[in-house]
């Protein structure tokens, strides 16, 4: 470990457009993600570099075919995605917990975006312009899946290897048990609560980004802890209200993670309940899949099944336990860096 140098605590997160203009090009970066989009033939029929080029070829025709869609939708929200904003919040809060109740120890805190600014090989140039060597690599992904902390890592490996990079690092792979995060669930859950007239009639909908289930049967772990996390935040809850889980945001073909979160709201709207509260247990970060999908959709959906007070959770965004989760998170890490 380098004493004289801070150490690096990295933020991972997918990122978002930061206008109107970008949407298209950051659809053509999370297309042409191989760990999201796989596709098959480029396993073993072709070369690498065949397989790549093959799949910017379909990511480009991707990405242009859907981009105005997805642009109206951003521009519902503001005519950008909230992401980077929010979670750089998260990084100067979490920078300003660290300065003041850990004084002795030198870090640094950082954004690494999968799919916009500030991208990962901007963000590891930094660190090394920085000479900084000992690095804690911690995504914004509390439930471990491939497809979120696995692909930020193996962008990050890629990077290493593009920029001849050496570094002493740590990975958190998953922290959905940890009781502060699991707390600053529940201090949300309560404050979208005070919005009902009867909060006590409230049905809880626990929606997160779904997968392909074909991930699931190659053993990601990301729905098992999706659902753990769901059941230790109403265990903590002593069970208050009646709930469940229901997954959103499908894209492509292949068969997903069901039941989704549209046929859901409208099967329990058919069953009479009329007060929902949903809870996007995936995300830490308010972004399009909670104020346009949940918030705008799936608000319509709740209507036309007949529930009269549909609201949704705000994420978790700068919340003091959150940030406090992911402080006590870093400095075990340290902790574990130093004696490595």
């Amino acid at each position: 470990m380098t004493e004289d140098k801070p150490i690096a605590i990295v933020l991972l997160q997918f990122g978002g457009p930061d206008s109107l203009d970008a949407v298209e090009p950051f659809l053509f970066n999370l297309f042409n993600d191989p760990d999201i989009f796989q596709l098959p033939l480029l396993k073993k029929e072709w070369s690498a570099r065949l397989g790549q080029r093959f799949q910017r070829f379909i990511a480009k025709t991707i990405s242009a075919r859907r981009a105005k869609v997805v642009r109206e939708k951003y521009h519902e929200i503001g005519g950008k995605s909230p992401i980077v904003e929010r979670t750089e919040e998260q990084v100067r809060t979490l920078q300003a917990f660290l300065d003041k109740h850990f004084p002795d120890v030198r870090t640094t805190v950082r954004l690494a975006a999968r799919y916009w600014n500030p991208l990962t090989k901007e963000t590891m140039a930094s660190i090394l312009r920085d000479g900084i060597k000992d690095v804690i690599l911690l995504p914004l992904y509390p439930q471990f899946s491939v497809v979120n902390a696995g692909s930020s890592f193996n962008e990050w490996d890629r990077e290493v290897k593009r920029q001849g990079a050496t570094f002493n690092d740590r990975r958190v792979k998953e922290y959905y048990r940890n009781e502060k995060y699991i707390r600053s669930l529940n201090a949300r859950i309560d404050e979208g609560l005070t919005r009902f007239e009867h909060p006590e009639n409230v049905f809880l909908l626990f929606s997160a980004h779904g997968t392909p289930v074909d991930i699931v049967q190659r053993g990601d772990p990301y729905s098992i802890q999706i659902r753990e996390t769901m059941e230790l935040v109403m265990a903590q809850r002593k069970n208050d209200h009646p709930y469940m889980l229901s997954f959103q945001s499908k894209v492509g073909p292949k068969r997903w993670l069901t039941p989704s979160t549209t046929a859901t709201i409208t099967e329990l709207g058919g069953k009479g309940i009329t007060d929902m509260l949903v809870i996007p247990i995936a995300f830490v970060s308010d972004h399009i899949e909670t104020l346009h999908e949940l918030n705008i959709e799936e608000r319509l959906t709740a209507e036309r099944a007949g529930i009269k007070h549909y609201e949704v959770m705000q994420g978790l965004n700068d919340h003091p336990l959150f940030i406090e989760c992911l402080a006590d998170i870093a400095i075990q890490e340290i902790k574990a860096l130093k004696h490595a």
